[in-house]
């Protein structure tokens, strides 16, 4: 197969199978390996491009096609995918090429009979690429947004109700930004540890920024793998957003306090928590399946964690023996991932309005076992990666007018950058704050 064949096998797998595209693409760049790192990057780029702009590529392929995409069949419609992402998107590749290399590999997989459709669909897209109508903000904002951002319309209406419009054009602008990759320092690392650490990412043409919300976190560039890069395999360092590292800070730990996380894996939070806790606390990490464990058991190995246990665990099922033993559980909760669409691309089109509920449901499920094991006057940290005020605000309220908690401030434990959380909520966004979509709610049970 050539490169254009293995971005179609893959498109195929995650557009019309529905198979997790950071899986999919891993999967084939494991197994093709030898490839040329040009030819890799390539493979992923416009793997990623073609399901972060599928909306728009589709919208552009309508105005250029008397078969609309979806009357296509599945082949077509991808190969169609794939050269628009690579006509719209990639100035360095000429128009011919791209158009040539559809013909042929409609032929090559057994549709000689379509390749007229193709080359004529492509090259009328390609020359008149500056004519392309799009819909009007004046008139539709929900459909421009909708086109331009590449994010379905029941979204968009969403973000719009809960953030209003300017604001929801921020967030959709801030998912289709290039992140860095934020890692988190060990906290208990010394200065001269750390800088050194930093010298020898620099000496591998890493580009390497502070983070403004907290010192031990990093914004890496121009890496080719994390695992690549020294320290890794040493446990200095692990891979984590600024919002998920605020989870900890949000529910002021001290040195010697227990904590549960009830919903762990990767195991992120709780190997942060172990680290701040220190020997004398302890961390108890669960999750649903032996599966997710495993991801836990492999960071704490790496990061030599020695005061976390993990345990397979159904958060909805109650475990007697911590009822009132907790200084602080963390229920980071599974949730709709809407804060997250700028980094895991398919969520946009897995999630629907229905699934919503049934989250909420589970939600508030875990919510009404976990919030047990908390001792008088300690601390239930919620916490979401997504942008919907039902899973949030909503369940907030919820609990605190179901069981004897109440929220309390957030400002005395997030950094001055983000000024919020007074009524002890916190909602991230893309675009506005430097982190995902995230939210933070830190709840006291009362005496």
């Amino acid at each position: 197969m050539n490169t254009r064949e293995l971005i179609v096998e893959i498109l195929l797998e995650i557009l019309e199978k529905e198979k997790y595209s950071h899986l999919v693409i891993r999967d084939v760049l494991q197994k093709y390996d030898y490839l040329d790192s040009r030819d890799k990057a390539f493979i992923k780029r416009v793997a990623d491009g073609c399901v972060e702009w599928k909306i728009k590529i589709d919208y552009i392929i309508n105005q250029f096609s008397k078969v609309k995409v979806e009357r296509q069949k599945p082949l077509i419609r991808t190969i169609l995918c794939m050269s628009v992402y690579q006509l719209m998107f990639m100035d360095n590749i000429p128009d011919s090429a791209v158009c040539n290399e559809a013909v042929k590999l409609c032929k090559k997989r057994g549709f000689q009979n379509l390749q007229g459709f193709v080359n004529g669909v492509l090259r009328n897209i390609a020359r008149k690429k500056e004519q392309i109508e799009y819909p009007d903000r004046e008139k539709d904002i929900v459909e421009f947004l909708s086109v331009e951002y590449s994010m379905p319309t029941w979204i968009v209406e969403k973000f719009i109700e809960e953030q209003g419009e300017e604001i929801t054009e921020k967030i959709l602008a801030g998912f289709m930004e290039i992140e860095p990759v934020t890692i988190r320092m060990n906290e208990n690392a010394d200065e001269e540890s750390v800088e050194s650490l930093v010298n020898e990412w620099k000496k591998c043409k890493v580009e390497v920024g502070k983070h403004p919300y907290l010192s031990y976190a990093y914004c890496l560039k121009g890496i080719d793998g994390v695992r690549n890069l020294p320290g890794f395999e040493d446990g200095l360092y692990t891979v984590q957003d600024v919002s998920s590292m605020l989870v900890c800070e949000a529910a002021g730990l001290k040195k010697g306090d227990k904590v549960i996380d009830v919903c762990a894996a990767p195991g992120g939070k709780a190997i942060h928590a172990a680290q701040k806790v220190g020997k004398e606390g302890i961390v108890s990490a669960r999750d649903l399946t032996e599966y997710k464990t495993s991801y836990i058991e492999e960071n704490i190995e790496r990061m030599k964690i020695e005061n976390c246990e993990v345990l397979i665990w159904d958060a909805r099922e109650v475990r007697e023996e911590d009822i009132g033993t907790a200084d602080v559980v963390i229920a980071d909760l599974p949730c709709s991932g809407l804060g997250v669409m700028g980094k895991k691309k398919d969520i946009k089109y897995r999630v629907s309005k229905e699934s919503l509920d049934s989250l909420v449901k589970l939600q508030r499920e875990i919510l009404d076992t976990v919030y047990q094991y908390v001792k008088p006057g300690g601390i239930l940290l919620y916490s979401t990666c997504t942008i919907n005020k039902q899973e949030n605000e909503d369940n907030v309220k919820w609990l605190t007018e179901n069981y004897p908690f109440e929220t309390e401030s957030l400002s005395a434990y997030l950094p001055d950058e983000l000024k919020a959380g007074e009524d002890g909520v916190m909602q991230l966004l893309p675009g506005i704050h430097e982190t995902d979509g995230f939210f933070i709610a830190r709840l006291r049970k009362k005496a």
